[in-house]
């Protein structure tokens, strides 16, 4: 897949793409209603002897539009983004840089400059995507826009158990702790990734070696608590329990959440590793204990209920 970073203004000399079918979306998440725009256009791509392509925006609108915190969290930072629409098949992956002198563009200027110029044959977008200025451009307002330079689908609502699939809905069930009712909503487990950093080393010395994970600020973090979770180290997965919180046990008053793996049947060195941790589902609250042998048996608790888990579920490392 070819990653295209775009500014805005556009340099028109650069511009030389084949005929394109064009998804088109921020696709936070790039859920199961957002695989079925992506892969519409890879459909129609095919049908009709063109490229695919996605294109997406970075920041989130929301960011600039709504002048919010520039540290805003998604289900799937740009990095991730990438790489799931690449696994989708995509030719061409398209990135406008989101400022609001973009955000200006009347309709007619977005439809022209980004995609009648980059050679679009084919566009399609989900039933409520909007585009140009005050987002006044919609998939009604499309044909006129097109200037019959392309033809388009638009796609329905898809939807789970009666309810919309849509990026609010699964952030709200991710910050609910609720990872077991995202696979339905994503095609997939809920994922984030970071880096392996020194801890305090307590784990080891009481026989629960732990991985202290520093997760990429992008992501959004399920709540305080404890997890049933796979973990992914050098291309491979491995079980474990994972304690995100303060660890009350230990400290009065630990200012910065942690996120720490304890994986079974696992002893390697894996400090300064990028690993890739899979949300399964929640055990238990975050608690303060009395003292070491009380926390050793949860912890051993832990374990056994997550192990149950993942033989209930037929998970595999």
């Amino acid at each position: 897949m070819k990653v295209q970073k775009v500014k805005f203004p556009l340099d028109i000399e650069q511009i030389d793409f084949p005929p394109l079918a064009m998804a088109l979306g921020y696709f936070d998440g790039v859920h199961r209603g957002h695989q079925q725009v992506i892969l519409e256009a890879k459909r129609q791509a095919l049908a009709y002897g063109l490229q695919s392509a996605v294109m997406t925006f970075d920041p989130h609108p929301s960011v600039v539009l709504g002048k919010s915190n520039t540290n805003v969290q998604f289900i799937t930072p740009l990095a991730q983004k990438i790489r799931i629409i690449e696994k989708l098949g995509i030719d061409y992956l398209f990135i406008v840089d989101f400022t609001t002198e973009f955000a200006s563009l009347l309709p007619q200027e977005f439809v022209d400059q980004y995609l009648i110029r980059f050679n679009v044959k084919h566009v399609v977008a989900g039933f409520d995507f909007t585009y140009g200025r005050m987002g006044k451009g919609t998939m009604e307002t499309l044909p006129f826009h097109s200037r019959e330079q392309f033809t388009f689908t638009v796609v329905p609502k898809f939807t789970e158990e009666n309810e919309k699939v849509s990026s609010t809905r699964i952030r709200t069930l991710i910050k609910a702790g609720k990872m077991d009712e995202l696979p339905p909503l994503l095609g997939r487990y809920y994922t984030t990734s970071g880096h392996v950093v020194g801890g305090d080393q307590r784990g080891r010395t009481i026989g629960f070696p732990t991985a202290n994970v520093d997760t990429n600020s992008g992501y959004i973090l399920p709540p305080v608590g404890v997890y049933a979770v796979r973990m992914n180290v050098n291309n491979r997965w491995y079980n474990g329990v994972c304690n995100v919180g303060y660890k009350p046990t230990f400290h009065k008053e630990l200012l910065k959440q942690t996120v720490e793996v304890h994986l079974f049947d696992f002893n390697q060195d894996i400090y300064g590793e990028e690993v890739v941790i899979e949300w399964h589902t929640y055990l238990r609250s975050e608690q303060k204990f009395a003292g070491i042998d009380e926390l050793v048996a949860q912890i051993n608790k832990d374990k056994q209920n997550s192990i149950a888990y993942f033989e209930e579920n037929r998970q595999t490392s």
